[in-house]
């Protein structure tokens, strides 16, 4: 099945959601926060709600779909597909702008005494630097680059681009909640078989812990893709289409093998995507939209820059004290 886009040239957003539940027994473990543990909320009716995985959790989680662990590149279907590459001084790969937390902003790209990306971007963005920044030139910037990035959005913060106002929002987004939970408390120990009654601060003895895990009667996966966003980008037909089937299939793939959210919290799909809005538009199968965007990299090859590379060493910032001797030196040399 293919895409059918022609249900989708009028619609603001293209919302999509599907039902979870554990893969084995009742049980799950939430995200977490450290300053507030499970992210527990009531609703006006007083149902007890729960967020399993956050939107910043799932945003990292589906930008992973397109990337092969083991092989540390693209799927074979995605090659041609633009990336920021960082290898170290032995010419290693070390990061790349989809792996990284902040995309093409990645210290390791930017910071780094090798100013080739730097450069590049600050070429590219010539003429941003005053007045209302043109999202459709920033998209260009950005898709040319990394076109992952355009889907989750990159914010380049460096006052030397356009003075750190580069900022594109992310049009795939997603979440997932459960409805109507209960706490399941549980807990265990970590027996030191050598000395129980070890000085327990430094790792030693038996550690009793405390453990909580929920149950639900719904657990739902929530997807939001954006596609006036994307169509305001003017970025051209293909290239449009290509976001869409790529942010299709990042989803399809994070729900086929991406749901082992933690070692307690391992989900399966209930069913099929459900497609709220347009209701009567239908998410091809993972295989479908493979095709659709390996066929679509190659319609969009004039539009990317290919694979830039970049090598990582740390910029050597100097103190006031070194600076000072520096200064000092420099005025005797010149005497």
């Amino acid at each position: 099945m293919s895409i059918d886009y022609e249900k989708l040239k009028d619609e603001p957003r293209l919302l999509m959601e599907a039902k979870l539940k554990p893969l084995q027994g009742e049980r799950f473990q939430p995200t977490g926060f450290a300053d507030l543990g499970p992210a527990r909320y009531t609703l006006p009716d007083g149902t007890e709600m729960l967020l399993v995985e956050s939107a910043q959790s799932v945003a990292n989680r589906v930008e992973l779909a397109c990337w092969d662990e083991s092989n540390d590149d693209l799927i074979p279907e995605f090659k041609g597909l633009p990336y920021i590459l960082v290898k170290n001084e032995k010419g290693e790969n070390l990061t790349n702008s989809i792996l990284e937390a902040h995309r093409i902003n990645s210290p390791y790209i930017l910071e780094g005494k090798d100013k080739t990306v730097f450069d590049y971007l600050k070429k590219d963005a010539a003429g941003m630097e005053i007045g209302p920044i043109k999202l459709n030139d920033l998209a260009k910037l950005v898709f040319k680059y990394d076109a992952n990035a355009v889907l989750h959005g990159v914010f380049l913060a460096k006052s030397e681009l356009a003075g750190g106002r580069l900022r594109m929002a992310r049009a795939l987004s997603g979440f997932i909640e459960a409805l109507n939970v209960r706490a399941a408390d549980s807990g265990g120990v970590k027996n030191d078989r050598v000395d129980p009654s070890g000085d327990t601060k430094q790792g030693f003895g038996n550690v009793p812990f405390h453990r909580t895990e929920f149950t639900a009667q719904d657990i739902t996966a929530y997807f939001n893709l954006d596609l006036a966003l994307l169509r305001g980008y003017g970025l051209g037909g293909d290239a449009t289409r290509l976001l869409i089937a790529l942010a299709l299939f990042k989803i399809r793939r994070f729900l086929s093998t991406g749901l082992r959210l933690r070692t307690a919290c391992d989900l399966q799909v209930i069913g099929d995507v459900n497609v709220t809005r347009p209701n009567d538009f239908a998410v091809p199968d993972e295989q479908s939209l493979l095709q659709e965007c390996q066929s679509l990299i190659g319609k969009c090859k004039d539009q990317f820059a290919g694979i830039t590379a970049v090598k990582w060493q740390p910029s050597k910032k100097k103190g006031a004290k070194a600076k000072k001797e520096d200064e000092e030196n420099n005025e005797g040399a010149g005497a």
